[in-house]
């Protein structure tokens, strides 16, 4: 279970300063958690923070009753959390197999390595020993690091706008892999996101504008809402 107690954070822009978060206060203890919210509300800023990117002007994080609020990306990561960026990074020189073994941990066999690629819907012998560089496309590098998050089998993955920059064709399979982590994660996942049919799979959706939680409940409380409201900046987009 996460908690975020009266989390704030603030920024010196022009030597003025901004309040980019304002008292967050959130229970996360589902399976599926998704945040949305306008652009330039806080979703991101909020999602590094719970990695340790950022660190929290003031407030406090718990994981499991343990205050995780001045630990480092690292020694989070090595507690539990799992981050996937917007725009995944390339690792030129290293192949798919080495960053699935990498992030399992310990060493695994390739068999293994291959069960990781087919259940984010790749095929394993096409990849597994191709490198992280420019030939790959935006949606085999998102796939792909889902691969390595679930080779990591952490209590907590974070993904930040995994749609963004990737074409309807990747969109549909990125959907295919969250519900098929829906139905198997033993952990909780929280996913920032505008896309209707990835808040369609949470449980929860916390809606987050002005650096603040305007709402937070189930789906079934929060969606309806948020399409009525498709055409105004709290709205989600459809694909």
């Amino acid at each position: 279970m996460l908690e975020l107690k009266n989390i704030s954070f603030k920024v010196s822009v022009e030597n003025q300063e901004k309040e980019i978060l304002k008292n967050v206060n959130l229970v996360i203890d589902d399976k599926f958690v998704a945040i949305t919210g306008p652009n330039g509300g806080g979703k991101s800023t909020l999602a590094k923070i719970i990695a340790g990117i950022y660190q929290p002007t003031t407030g406090q994080i718990l994981l499991d009753g343990v205050d995780i609020t001045n630990k480092s990306i690292t020694e989070r990561a090595n507690l539990g959390i799992s981050f996937a960026f917007q725009q995944p990074v390339r690792f030129k020189g290293l192949t798919v197999r080495d960053l699935i073994t990498l992030s399992a941990g310990k060493q695994i066999t390739v068999s293994e390595a291959c069960t990781y690629l087919s259940e984010v819907g790749l095929c394993a012998r096409d990849y597994i020993d191709r490198e992280i560089n420019a030939s790959l496309s935006g949606g085999e590098l998102k796939r792909i690091e889902i691969a390595m998050i679930m080779a990591r089998g952490t209590k907590l993955s974070v993904f930040d706008e995994p749609e963004a920059g990737i074409d309807l064709w990747s969109f549909n399979n990125l959907i295919r892999v969250f519900e098929k982590m829906h139905e198997k994660t033993n952990g909780s996942i929280i996913i920032i996101s505008h896309q209707e049919r990835i808040l369609d799979i949470a449980d929860k959706i916390a809606l987050v504008a002005n650096g603040e939680v305007k709402k937070y409940g189930s789906k079934e409380e929060i969606l309806p809402e948020l399409l009525r409201k498709e055409n105004t900046n709290f709205g989600c987009v459809k694909l």
